[in-house]
């Protein structure tokens, strides 16, 4: 029976991540055309949604090219990483204190592992399209995303301290134990959001892809279902890091008994969603020097405090 529970989640966390993705691409539009004063798209389908029906279907039906000076084997596979890596990042998400797909002991660290071996797809899709656009988003990219792996690392380790434990199922207990960690770990919410937003690039740090200077960047080459995987990744990964966002600073599933469990994580994974997006109306893009002089100016300094910190008041209690 508990096997068929564990099955039973992971078809209902794969269900919800693609669904979720395809859903968010209508809803970004819409969000940011209120946000805007503006319709937003309103006219295929009721509320516009068969716009976002008919982008998929013009991905199926577009001609999957590859470019004769390309690496084959390596194009065709980097998009497929990213979505890989994505996906593995969500078995360790907890839904309710029962609800998960698995409760490692190391939970903390292979959601890090997962996100880390997302910055391969980018590079090889830079480097495998023999076209120096490309290549200069996947070096951007790696760079970018390597650089603030180590701040979002860095940052978790303050909540790690006062959990005792790198399992996220642990680590909502000790909050429901005590305080949630946005109001003890502040400044590792902070790092922890802004390397959030660089590990995903998505806008204002979408520097990998900055069409104004690169015309796509990394996935320039790329047309079809290839190029659909890519925003597919880019999509399950602002889901991912929303979610751990709710998790290990906002108490996950907790909150108050009139609404089930589930219901609350998602609702605080939702309203994180809504500010990513939200991002991309209200902040300009910095340049590309700005930003890897933010991380590791601003950003490192301020996680090692926040370690000092922290190691200090639990040495002392």
């Amino acid at each position: 029976m508990e096997e068929l529970v564990i099955y039973l989640v992971i078809i209902a966390t794969l269900l919800g991540a693609f669904g979720g993705a395809g859903v968010l691409v209508w809803f970004e539009r819409r969000l940011l055309g209120f946000w805007q004063d503006r319709p937003g798209p309103n006219r295929v389908g009721p509320f516009g949604i068969g716009l976002a029906v008919a982008d998929i279907i013009k991905l199926f039906a577009k001609d999957d090219w590859i470019p004769p000076f390309a690496d084959r084997f390596i194009f065709t596979f980097a998009p497929t990483a990213v979505v890989m890596a994505m996906l593995m990042g969500f078995a360790v998400v907890p839904y309710s204190k029962e609800l998960y797909v698995t409760d490692l002991n190391i939970g903390l660290l292979f959601f890090l592992g997962m996100t880390s071996l997302a910055v391969y797809s980018v590079l090889l899709g830079g480097l495998s399209s023999n076209n120096k656009y490309a290549l200069f988003g996947g070096l951007r990219a790696a760079a970018q995303m390597v650089s603030y792996e180590v701040f979002m690392g860095l940052s978790l380790m303050g909540v790690v301290m006062l959990s005792g434990s790198f399992s996220l199922v642990d680590i909502v207990n000790t909050q429901a134990e005590n305080v949630w960690f946005i109001i003890s770990q502040p400044l590792g919410f902070f790092v922890f959001l802004i390397a959030g937003i660089a590990e995903s690039h998505r806008l204002p740090f979408d520097l990998p892809e900055a069409e104004h200077e690169i015309v796509a960047g990394f996935h320039t080459e790329y047309s079809s279902m290839k190029f659909g995987m890519f925003m597919l990744g880019e999509y399950l990964g602002l889901i991912l890091i929303s979610s751990m966002i709710a998790t290990i600073f906002f108490g996950g599933w907790l909150g108050p008994d009139f609404l089930p469990a589930p219901f609350w994580f998602l609702g605080k994974t939702f309203a994180f969603i809504c500010f990513f997006i939200l991002l991309r109306a209200g902040i300009p893009r910095p340049r590309y020097d700005q930003l890897m002089s933010f991380g590791w100016k601003v950003m490192l300094p301020l996680t090692l405090v926040n370690l000092l910190v922290t190691g200090a008041v639990v040495l002392w209690m």
